[in-house]
């Protein structure tokens, strides 16, 4: 046999039919004969009605009867009406939900249930027709014909061209033929088949819509070395997977049944719905934690690590609905109710419309959007199955309701942020499993009982299985939610999509491809005849201030960004490309907005600037805010720069996460940045759109090494080592030495709280003699016991969530900790002002590097912030012309009298 696209064909085809489930060779012909295809109305008629005699006979003998008694007519009016209804309803509809005829509803498939109670089910699943035919002729007349075509009872469902590379041709000429060759309005490629897989050796890519030279078609590999392709495969193909695991009957059938979907077009739209088929890491996630969810059934973590791009919104809907229907092997119902944490709001559309496709079903998904007694209602009754709310409202719980019953719940979160680590999820554990001791038992054993429940709460519930789902998990989400690997000792993702592959595969942008980071140079001379000493790290942070807030260096900068976006940035993305220019604080955003807006006027540039930040600022004595510099409410801050009005943003924070605007395409950082908040931030940049072709970064701050090594942990596979449990043994008994907490007061704080059910008056009573005696300590034992104590909250809110301490005594004084840190907070503080003792006087802004900051590591590890070490001393007051002395050996260079700054002699 030759190894040619004929041989390849044959090789798929035969491995369906002997192992995949699909129907085997019957009497010298082969199921799903070309022959039997009617390519006019899209249909195998023969396996059609072979299917419905076996499944539907007394149905189909009443259809009979009501078409006049005689068969073939019979036969030829239903195909024309079952044409008609794929044709106005789609495919997948019609295969979930049958047809009706003459007041008879007739099924075109039987899909697994969900358990085994009911086994006639079963019976019909096992009667549908999966069948494959090679070279299916699919115009009336013509030769032209695919190389594999997937039937289910007789309805064409998927096309697959097919490239051997030993014949020269790959994937790419596959995908050139269906742009080329393949005419989209076809009755069988435009409105019977769901997808069209191209397929070679190698590689696979899908498309569920044909548009000619148009037609865009997405990757379906595993993935290889944690980016695009597919590992080799000593067995066979390496893209075996797909016949053998994809197109296998039970799993090609469940994906029809309960992923595909159609995502309907805008209202008033006379556009066709585009059908949603899901990526292969998508599908094989959420099949992956079913599965896994099956075996191990209530009180388990799933980390999901799935990169920005990756279709996340999808990939929840999918599992929430699966995990909502989920029995085990012995037909027992695992949860009882999903609840779904998110912020978005699409994601409750999505859900609400997948669960109808899926199930024609309302009621079943219900979203808190009033009040946490509806919350409260939702878990305890029967309909709703799935609960989509925000974890904001999962503390009031608590005051609404009593016990709530006895069930299983599956949470998944939505970007399992640190939130979702710390006081937060305790309260969410109480609400959905914890229980302690009767409130009403106030015996002597009243508060060790009362600490116990809260020590419990904080622990793994045998009723809750928590699925997070995050792009960047940090070192404490890896502990908390990930798999711990016994053979590594590090704590890992259970499913991971990375931040390359989605890079390799066009999802995301890289945005580190064209990076270009500038060193500023200053010089700053003393104004003032005295040399006051100054705390040094105060003195830096005023002279950086300084120098970052100055006029000139605002107007270089401002320059800089617009004259760059003008010439390289603003025929981007069809001539409608925008920036977002990165700034350090609320007064360096408004300084910096305002010098912008200068620029732009002074020099008559057709540019429209938007600032964004919370609250209000002082500048130059006038209280400012972003509605009142933007001139409309922050509200539509964000809308209004999606117009074609406005093409610079200037942040302060808000906007650095989050936010989602495809059009973005250059940022101008003016701020450090590090670890995850760096990710972050530029990552606001990889958002694609149809013209876009890339990104830019010009980065006044940070340098290009600093960026990579904040980036590559999360390229790959993010993990983490274990915390030792012992720091927290350790950070606790860092307090002793300031006898600042004593055991009697931190019984009486908890039975207070937890039992009594204490007023704030009586609370406060406890904590005023650890006030006290925190304000007898020095200025600086003060901050060292700050210090400590902060860490040992932090630490125990934490480790106590993964490590079953069962240590009431710690609970105890985690409560009283907790409590005292809101009364000894630090003072915001004195901010050193030097703008009268010091002088700019030389200023320079050079470009230092330009190119791709290369990403290398499969791997990369994050840690805990928990690493039990305080503060390091600060220095002694210094006076400032030594630090003056110090910044400016740090930041200077060779001057030349172009650097000099020259003032308006007016002015000073």
């Amino acid at each position: 046999m030759k190894p040619d696209e004929t041989a390849f064909e044959g090789f798929i085809a035969d491995w369906l039919r002997g192992h995949g489930g699909y129907q085997a060779l019957k009497n010298d012909k082969e199921q799903g004969d070309p022959h039997d295809f009617d390519p006019v109305l899209g249909l195998d008629r023969p396996e059609l009605f072979t299917f419905i005699g076996a499944t539907q006979s007394d149905p189909w003998a009443e259809v009979i009867r009501r078409r006049g008694g005689e068969p073939d007519g019979a036969q030829r009016k239903f195909v024309e009406r079952l044409a008609a209804e794929l044709d106005r309803r789609g495919t997948v509809d019609v295969l979930r939900h049958g047809v009706v005829d003459q007041g008879i509803t007739m099924r075109l498939a039987y899909f697994r249930p969900a358990h085994g109670l009911t086994p006639e089910l079963g019976v019909l699943y096992a009667a549908n027709r999966l069948t494959v035919t090679r070279q299916l002729r699919y115009e009336p007349g013509s030769d032209r014909a695919l190389d594999l075509v997937l039937f289910v009872n007789g309805i064409p469902v998927a096309t697959a061209e097919l490239k051997n590379q030993l014949t020269g041709q790959d994937i790419e000429h596959a995908m050139a033929q269906y742009r080329r060759d393949r005419d989209p309005p076809n009755v069988t490629l435009g409105r019977r088949a769901v997808v069209h897989f191209a397929v070679d050796t190698h590689r696979v890519a899908m498309t569920t819509r044909l548009e000619g030279p148009e037609t865009r078609f997405l990757p379906f590999n595993r993935g290889l070395r944690r980016g695009a392709g597919n590992p080799p495969n000593p067995e066979g193909h390496a893209t075996s997977y797909l016949w053998e695991q994809v197109w296998q009957r039970d799993a090609w059938l469940d994906l029809l049944a309960r992923f595909v979907q159609v995502e309907k077009p805008a209202r008033g739209s006379k556009a066709p719905g585009t059908v949603i088929f899901p990526r292969y890491h998508q599908w094989d996630c959420v099949l992956g934690l079913e599965a896994a969810a099956r075996t191990e059934g209530a009180g388990q973590q799933y980390l999901v690590e799935h990169s920005a791009g990756s279709g996340k919104s999808n990939t929840i809907a999918w599992l929430a609905h699966r995990l909502s229907s989920l029995h085990d092997e012995a037909d027992r119902k695992v949860f009882d109710k999903v609840v779904v944490i998110t912020d978005r709001v699409v994601l409750d559309r999505q859900l609400q419309e997948t669960i109808y496709q899926l199930e024609h079903a309302h009621g079943v998904v219900e979203r808190i959007d009033k009040h946490s007694g509806q919350l409260a209602a939702a878990l305890t009754g029967e309909q709703a199955r799935i609960v989509i709310t925000t974890l904001q409202k999962f503390p009031f719980i608590l005051d609404k309701i009593g016990e709530l019953p006895a069930r299983r719940y599956a949470v998944i979160v939505d970007e399992a942020h640190s939130s979702q680590t710390g006081e937060a999820a305790k309260e969410l554990r109480r609400a959905l499993g914890a229980r302690g001791g009767d409130d009403e038992d106030l015996g002597p054993e009243a508060v060790e009982d009362a600490l116990a429940a809260a020590v419990a709460a904080r622990g793994r519930q045998p009723n809750l299985s928590f699925f997070a789902f995050t792009a960047t998990p940090k070192g404490k989400t890896l502990q908390l939610f990930g798999r711990h690997d016994p053979d590594t000792g590090r704590y890992e993702p259970f499913h991971l999509y990375s931040m390359r592959q989605a890079i390799e595969e066009g999802f995301i942008h890289d945005v580190l491809a064209n990076y270009t980071t500038y060193e500023t140079y200053w010089h700053i001379e003393k104004t003032i005849t005295d040399d006051p000493a100054f705390e040094t790290a105060k003195a830096r942070r005023a002279i950086a201030r300084f120098v970052a807030l100055h006029e000139h260096n605002i107007a270089q900068r401002a320059e800089i960004v617009v004259e760059h976006f003008r010439q390289h940035v603003a025929h981007k993305v069809g001539g409608r490309a925008k920036a977002m220019v990165v700034t350090s604080s609320r007064a360096h955003a408004v300084r910096l907005f305002r010098g912008l807006r200068r620029y732009v006027d002074e020099h008559g540039h057709d540019l429209g600037v938007l600032v964004a930040f919370s609250g209000t600022v002082r500048d130059d004595g006038e209280e400012v805010s972003e509605a009142k510099l933007n001139r409309f409410p922050d509200s539509e801050t964000a809308a209004r720069f999606d117009t074609d009005a406005y093409q610079l943003l200037v942040v302060a924070e808000k906007f650095q996460t989050g936010f989602d605007q495809p059009k973005l395409y250059a940022m101008y950082v003016d701020k450090t940045l590090t670890g995850l908040a760096a990710v972050q931030t530029l990552s606001r940049l990889n958002r694609t759109h149809p013209d876009k072709d890339g990104t830019f970064v010009l980065d006044f701050v940070n340098d290009a090494d600093e960026i990579a090594e904040a980036f590559e942990p999360y390229y790959g596979m993010t993990v983490t080592l274990p915390t030792d449990p012992n720091l927290l043994y350790d950070t606790r008994r860092a307090l002793d030495e300031f006898a600042v907490l004593r055991a009697e007061e931190a019984e009486a704080f908890a039975r207070l709280l937890l039992v009594d059910k204490a007023d704030h008056g009586r609370l406060h009573g406890v904590l005023n003699p650890p006030v006290a005696r925190f304000d007898e300590l020095a200025e600086a034992e003060q901050e060292r016991f700050r210090d400590a104590l902060s860490r040992f909250v932090r630490t125990y809110s934490f480790l106590s969530l993964i490590v079953p301490f069962g240590d009431t005594i710690l609970e105890r004084d985690y409560l009283l900790g907790r409590a005292l840190l809101q009364f000894i907070r630090a003072d915001a503080g004195e901010t050193v002002d030097l703008g009268d003792a010091v002088e700019l006087t030389h200023l320079r802004v050079e470009q230092r590097f330009s190119g791709s900051v290369s990403l290398d590591d499969d791997v990369g590890e994050v840690r805990t912030v928990y690493s039990g070490e305080g503060r390091t001393q600060e220095l002694d007051p210094e006076p400032l012309s030594r630090i003056i002395d110090r910044l400016n050996q740090q930041f200077g260079t060779d001057w030349s009298d172009a650097d000099r700054l020259v003032f308006d002699a007016a002015a000073t």
